[in-house]
């Protein structure tokens, strides 16, 4: 056990304290590295967006023009519009919570389970993506490895991020900053090597606009514009993470998400507007096997006039950090995916084990979950980047429109302050454009795979009620269990009973139900009278996603675990019975509570500890994998150390 120990800490490092106040900086995110972290999927989109959306002007490319200036518009009325989110919401969950909050909870879950999707789809794409980048740069026998591959990386992404987020991103930088060097390098380069050709383009697209007008109207010039302005909608993609992840940046965190959304939003808009703007200036072409961005590279590392080697290097390179780009961008599913499942487990719309945090202070089962998801993804689909595109191209502009929707419903309800004007007027504008965006691309894409991606949100959301109809019924139950209990009479003893540390001693396991405790406590008073000479509660409360997001709520949750305590203690000793508590808090409930029993057992001789479990009529497999069955796995772990343990069902129907 302990080799195995040791060899975990080495993989995945040193337990992470969360009540140690070095910690919280240690694992929160500065703006530049948020900015790796959480902007690297909406920079990737620089990769694929703009290409699609100059290809499908056909002929029409003098029009690239408008496609340029209004897609950098367009990110920065998205993101302008975001930053509205953060200030509402600093402790996170972004779409999610502002749909939940400012429409209503169903409204909320559509879009919590349409970012789920969105994001195991941005891994699943992102790696799929990569690899299509570079093994275009291998010899074309090993094609057949591409799959392989693909899940080689996703299972080193899951490595790198059990180990924490603040790792993952720092190992990725230099590929992230590669990127950003080279292809600000091309697109600077390229604009000015043909600046001579800037002062055609507005005219030359002002009679493109004029000839198309006169010979199709005005329907047609405008219905072309909108359908390859749509279809590049995944340019887009990737600026609601920091609205997501908001909880994970450093202090003052509102201040540091909008640096982080304006590094976002300046970088993708010079990235993906001169990027097209290459396309026109150096008239780009489709090329089978190549992408738009391949053939323009070349194009511009041929004309700095080296050697035939220098130039096969330089694109190379170029691709390579693409490639490697994606994998960066991949990343942000397993950042933004677990932070969504942990905010919906708060909510009972997912099991509460996604709520949890592992000793490095990451949500480790959604972090499993999402790269599980990815893995079948990839092999339902081959890896095929094509058919992915499709079911990646509706659930972001979903999301984004319920929270543009929610926020004109907030500045309406607001308008007591000075500025509501003209928030709501940015929200308005920014909820035409995405909405727009996901109408054109439901059309568009809804027979080509489409209803795929619409399919398996709906069946997220069809498990999402089932899940918080059991919580609820759950609920219900331990709420009876409480009120059951709720009125038991104190005793009339008025001193402190001191303890016999040789005679028998019942522990109690307590949990977050009082009613639970109390039945477990009546019933080892009614079953053995007089036999227990000691009473001593233990409880180890979990710091989860929830309790961590700040000093104040890990106050809240110590304070309200030792009042939970001292209860029972109050009450044996009414009665007239030795009593004490012991109390726990980490992110191992189960490792805490078994510090805590050789605690116990250290001080008094003979110990049979008890806790009480909730009996279901109808118990199955789901309900089950619903709770984390912690009562089964203490006794288990207890047996094994000769330590007895007695489980008492509690069936409040």
């Amino acid at each position: 056990m302990r080799q195995l120990q040791a060899l975990r800490k080495r993989l995945f490092g040193a337990a992470l304290d969360p009540f140690n106040s070095g910690t919280r900086q240690h694992v929160a995110l500065m703006a530049f590295l948020a900015w790796v972290g959480l902007g690297a999927d909406g920079l990737s989109s620089a990769c694929y967006g703009p290409e699609e959306a100059f290809l499908a002007l056909g002929a029409h490319t003098q029009l690239g023009l408008y496609l340029a200036i209004v897609t950098a518009a367009t990110v920065f009325i998205i993101a302008l519009a975001y930053n509205q989110v953060i200030e509402l919401f600093p402790s996170g969950g972004g779409g999610y919570k502002v749909a939940t909050r400012l429409i209503s909870p169903y409204a909320g879950l559509v879009s919590g389970a349409a970012l789920i999707v969105d994001y195991v789809l941005t891994i699943a794409i992102s790696v799929a993506s990569g690899m299509d980048a570079l093994f275009s740069l291998l010899p074309a026998q090993m094609a057949d490895m591409k799959l392989t591959a693909a899940l080689a990386v996703v299972a080193l992404l899951i490595f790198l991020n059990l180990r924490g987020m603040k790792e993952s991103i720092q190992i990725l930088l230099p590929i992230f900053i590669g990127f950003f060097i080279t292809h600000t390098g091309l697109i600077l380069y390229g604009i000015t090597e043909h600046f001579e050709r800037v002062s055609d383009v507005l005219p030359n697209t002002i009679a493109e606009t004029q000839s198309l007008v006169q010979n199709h109207g005005w329907m047609f010039t405008a219905a072309l514009f909108l359908r390859a302005y749509s279809l590049g909608g995944g340019t887009y993609t990737g600026l609601e993470a920091v609205s997501n992840n908001v909880n994970m940046l450093a202090e003052p965190r509102v201040e540091t998400g909008r640096w982080t959304m304006f590094y976002m939003a300046a970088s993708l808009a010079f990235m993906a507007g001169g990027i097209i703007l290459l396309y026109l200036m150096w008239d780009a072409t489709h090329v089978p096997g190549q992408t738009l961005n391949a053939v323009v590279f070349k194009s511009i590392i041929e004309s700095f006039g080296w050697d035939t080697a220098f130039n096969t290097t330089a694109l190379t390179t170029t691709l390579a950090f693409e490639a490697g780009l994606l994998v960066v961008a991949a990343n942000t599913g397993f950042l933004g995916g677990p932070s969504v499942l942990a905010n919906m487990a708060v909510d009972s719309w997912m099991p509460q084990q996604f709520r949890h945090l592992s000793n490095r202070l990451v949500t480790q089962h959604g972090v499993l979950l999402m790269g599980a998801a990815a893995v079948l993804i990839l092999l339902w689909t081959h890896g095929s980047v094509a058919v992915l595109v499709v079911l990646y191209s509706i659930n972001v502009f979903l999301t984004f429109s319920l929270s543009l929707f929610g926020l004109c419903r907030y500045w309406l309800a607001h308008r007591a302050r000075s500025d509501w004007m003209v928030r709501l007027g940015l929200s308005l504008t920014g909820l035409a454009v995405t909405s727009g965006i996901l109408v054109v691309t439901v059309v568009e894409k809804f027979t080509e795979g489409g209803w795929a991606t619409m399919l398996i949100t709906g069946l997220v959301i069809v498990l999402c009620i089932l899940i918080k109809r059991h919580y609820k019924d759950t609920a219900r139950r331990l709420k009876r269990a409480d009120e059951l209990f709720a009125n038991e009479p104190y005793g009339s003893n008025c001193t402190v009973p001191l303890p016999d540390k040789d005679a028998p001693t019942a522990v109690f396991m307590i949990g977050g139900s009082r009613g639970g405790g109390m039945h477990a406590l009546k019933w080892v008073l009614q079953n053995f009278p007089n036999h227990f000479r000691n009473f001593v509660f233990v409880s180890a409360r979990a710091v989860d996603i929830q309790s961590f997001g700040g000093d104040q709520q890990l106050q809240l949750m110590q304070q309200e675990s030792k009042t939970n305590l001292l209860y029972f203690v109050n009450y044996c000793h009414s009665h007239g019975l030795p009593a004490k508590s012991l109390i726990a808090f980490g992110t191992d409930s189960a490792e805490e509570m078994m510090e805590l029993a050789g605690q116990v057992c250290a001080e008094f001789d003979h110990c049979m500890f008890f806790t009480s479990k909730l009996v279901f009529p109808d118990e199955n497999m789901f309900t089950r994998a619903l709770h984390n069955q912690t009562a089964l796995q203490m006794q288990r772990r207890l047996h094994l150390l000769g330590m007895q343990m007695v489980i008492l069902p509690m069936n409040v129907d």
